[in-house]
């Protein structure tokens, strides 16, 4: 209703139950996994302000959150609370079967999620201030702190996005590289970074830069090629 597709990772699949809009027995393949049927009728009762519901998310006009703060307030025989939860229990259901039919689905799934697991260790990894934790009182130094954060994660993400560009460019001119890998490379790595330490600019001190303010690439020795 809202134009997109949540594709979480399914943990503890075998636990999953199914909903079917007939009896569990019209479906034999699926009888075992089928826990109940979908009421139908509820969601026809309730199905404008359903749509009520999507088109304020959609808009703007009420923050998700706080709809969902309201639905959860309610006692669990509030028709649009119950009625929410029987187009969710056919959502899950159709995304289940999605999941069990569509190998590349759980595939790119698995692959956007572990980008955002990287992304996330590496904003854990230079958020090492003590000991990772957001001690500020008012909400504007909060936000002051995170957004510190991730200026640091972006620009750590951008450093080696242009590096990795000129690798490849390098590389390039020796052997074929093909776009094919690209999609394999990841600009997340922080391991070559130094998260710790002081931090010296002087003006007496040489220039480690070249004149384009890169450092120059690090050339690969004749016996890691030969093993690649």
């Amino acid at each position: 209703m809202l134009g997109f597709q949540f594709a979480p990772r399914i943990p503890d699949l075998k636990s999953r139950r199914l909903h079917s809009f007939g009896k569990a027995a019209a479906y034999p393949s699926l009888e075992p996994l089928i826990a109940g049927r979908i009421n139908t009728a509820l969601i026809r009762a309730h199905w404008l302000e359903i749509l009520r519901v999507a088109a304020s998310i959609h808009t703007g006009t009420v923050a998700a959150s706080l709809i969902l703060r309201q639905l959860a307030s309610y006692p669990r025989q509030n028709g649009l609370a119950a009625a929410l939860r029987e187009v969710g229990r056919l959502e899950r259901t159709l995304f289940t079967l999605d999941w069990l039919g569509d190998a590349e689905l759980r595939r790119q799934t698995s692959r956007e999620l572990n980008k955002g697991e990287t992304r996330n260790g590496l904003a854990r990894a230079v958020f090492i201030h003590r000991l990772g934790e957001i001690r500020d009182r008012t909400y504007e130094n909060q936000q002051h702190r995170a957004s510190g954060l991730n200026l640091l994660v972006t620009a750590i993400i951008l450093w080696n996005t242009r590096y990795l560009e000129r690798a490849v460019a390098a590389l390039r001119q020796t052997e074929d590289v093909p776009d094919q890998l690209l999609a394999h490379l990841s600009p997340l790595g922080w391991e070559h970074v130094n998260l710790t330490g002081d931090y010296i600019w002087s003006a007496e001190r040489p220039v480690t830069e070249s004149r384009d303010g890169f450092h120059p690439l690090r050339a690969a020795p004749d016996t890691a090629r030969k093993a690649a």
